[in-house]
C-alpha cells in the first residue's frame, strides 16, 4: 500500500500533537509536515515544520505545501470568553481560508477536520454553530475528500506534552465512566489515516464512527 504525506496543523495543543506523534508511528505515513505559528520541539526523520504567522496567509507557501496527500487540520481554540465576531474570526474565518489556499494547490488532497460532539449549526450555543457553518464550508470547497471529526473526550498519546493540568486526573477515568463518550487519540489519529487511503461512507464522524473507521 502507498505511504501517505500529511499536513497537519495545532501539534502545539493535545489533539494536534496526539494526532501527529500517532502518524510518526504509523507505517502508513511516510512523512509529515507540520504548519504551526509557533516552533515546536522536536526531531523525527518523518517530521518537518513549516512557521505561518498567519494561517489567512497559507498561499504565500503555496510550494512548501505541493505533493502532500492530505491535511489533518486540529488547531482551534476554546469558546470559553470569547466573543462571536472573535471566535468566528478565529474558528471559521482562518479554517476556511487555509482550507481554500490548500485547495488551490492541491484539490487531490482529503482533508480532515477536528471539530467537536455536538458540533451543529442550528445549535443553541454560540460554538455549535460557528463549527457547525465551518464544517459546511469545508464540505463545499472540492477537495477529493473532506471529513469533519467530532470527538468527544480523547485519551492521550503516551510522551504527550501539550496535556493541561487539571486534564490529568480524569484521564483514567472518564473512558470507565462513560465509554461511549470517550475515545483516545490513537483512534483519531488511525481514523484520519484510513479517510484518506479507504474513505469513509460519510463526511460528517462522530464518536461511533470515528471508532469504526479506526478499526
Amino acid at each position: 500500500m502507498k505511504k501517505i504525506k500529511v499536513i497537519i496543523t495545532g501539534a502545539t495543543g493535545m489533539v494536534g500533537e496526539g494526532v501527529l506523534l500517532h502518524c510518526l508511528q504509523s507505517e502508513a505515513v511516510s512523512e509529515v509536515l507540520m504548519v504551526n505559528r509557533r516552533h515546536y520541539d522536536m526531531q523525527h526523520p518523518k517530521l518537518k515544520e513549516l512557521l505561518v504567522k498567519d494561517f489567512k496567509h497559507l498561499g504565500e507557501h503555496a510550494a512548501a505545501l505541493a505533493g502532500y496527500d492530505a491535511c489533518f487540520f486540529c488547531a482551534g481554540i476554546s469558546s470559553v470568553g470569547m466573543n462571536e465576531a472573535d471566535y468566528t474570526s478565529i474558528t471559521y474565518d482562518t479554517t476556511v481560508s487555509f482550507a481554500t489556499a490548500l485547495q488551490q494547490v492541491a484539490p487531490h488532497m482529503v482533508f480532515n477536520y477536528i471539530t467537536g460532539a455536538h458540533t451543529d449549526s442550528n445549535g443553541k450555543q454560540m460554538w455549535q454553530k460557528v463549527k457547525g457553518r465551518t464544517e459546511e464550508a469545508l464540505m463545499q470547497l472540492g477537495f477529493a475528500g473532506q471529513y469533519n471529526f467530532r470527538p468527544g473526550f480523547m485519551k492521550p498519546v503516551k510522551g504527550q506534552r501539550n496535556v493541561r493540568w487539571f486534564f490529568k486526573p480524569v484521564i483514567a477515568l472518564f473512558p470507565l465512566l462513560l465509554p461511549k463518550k470517550s475515545l483516545s487519540l490513537h483512534q483519531v489519529g488511525q481514523a484520519m489515516i484510513h479517510a484518506v487511503t479507504k474513505g469513509y461512507t460519510k463526511q460528517i464522524l462522530e464518536i461511533e464512527d470515528i471508532k469504526t473507521l479506526a478499526r
